[in-house]
């Protein structure tokens, strides 16, 4: 059989030295640098699986704080609006108060005003009563031709006008 493979051109010895060397390389390579890069993967691999937990820890964190800021979001937008309709309340409050001042504004002023027209009225019949008792007496001075005492028929006319006057309510 050595004939057959020095007929290929392998020389046996050299062969046997060849796999004793690749043999002890190999033997050699898998202590020195084989277990040392897998250790170096293996970290590499817990570090990449870390920093995936991480990941999903950052995402779940984001996923919280955005329901939460939609929350806070939420919450103020209702804040918003409640504020808004207890403005709107309040003005309608202030609308209505001022009408009912200015209602009751008015009717003081009517109050007042009949007031003022009632005493006008009462001021011009005396004024008239006191003009038309003076041309009373004018006109029986002039019929009588003679002097008439006038306090004494101003209030004979004055007392005749109260009691012919018609009685107000």
């Amino acid at each position: 059989m050595g004939e057959l493979f020095e007929g290929l051109g392998i020389n046996i010895p050299n062969l046997i030295a060849q796999i004793v060397s690749f043999g002890a390389l190999f033997g050699l390579l898998y202590i020195v640098a084989y277990k040392p890069i897998l250790r170096m993967l293996d970290a590499r691999s817990q570090k990449v699986k870390e920093s995936m937990e991480q990941a999903e820890q950052v995402k779940a964190q984001a996923a919280s704080a955005e329901d939460e800021l939609k929350k806070q979001i939420e919450a103020g937008r209702k804040e918003g609006q409640e504020i808004v309709n207890r403005a709107r309340l309040s003005g309608e409050e202030l609308v209505q108060k001022a009408q009912e001042q200015a209602k009751a504004e008015s009717v003081a002023i009517l109050a007042r005003a009949q007031a003022d027209i009632s005493r006008e009225r009462d001021q011009a019949i005396t004024v008239l009563r006191q003009e038309f008792a003076d041309l009373t007496i004018d006109a029986a001075e002039k019929v009588i031709d003679r002097s008439l005492d006038k306090a004494a028929h101003r209030q004979l006319i004055e007392k005749i006008l109260t009691d012919s006057q018609p009685k107000q309510g």
